[in-house]
């Protein structure tokens, strides 16, 4: 892997960070125009479910429970397997930024994709 997979809190994105940006929310991020993130994908499938989002409310306590669904979620969707699978090509040319909103910058779901898609994306035991 030539290039860097990173998380990064949309409220932070400066304008001239450079990668290929990928929005990983359900819900469009309040106060942020879409122009701000320009040029992005929006993987809206990527995101925990709506009972999932809602059921860990960003409680730290939470999180390792969360992870754990979320990653059975990740493994059953084969939207997410597509996409890692563009993501690894896309890391040959680029950085590639997951964007999210959440104020936690450690115990969100950002990290716990960033590390699926590194880990376990496509098959266990062969990172991007």
């Amino acid at each position: 892997m030539k290039h860097e997979l990173k998380t990064v809190r949309v409220y932070e994105l400066a304008p001239e960070t450079a990668g290929y940006r990928i929005l990983i929310d359900r819900l469009w991020p309040r106060g942020l125009r879409k122009e701000a993130l320009m040029p992005f994908f929006w993987a809206k499938e990527l995101a925990p479910s709506n009972e999932l989002r809602k059921w860990f409310g960003h409680i730290p306590e939470r999180f390792p429970e969360f992870s754990e669904r979320y990653r059975a979620e990740l493994a059953e969707n084969p939207r997410a397997e597509e996409i890692a699978e563009t993501i690894r090509g896309l890391l040959a040319e680029q950085d590639v930024l997951l964007l999210y909103a959440a104020k936690n910058k450690e115990k969100n779901h950002a990290a716990v994709l960033k590390d699926w898609l590194l880990y376990d994306a496509l098959s266990p035991g062969r990172p991007l």
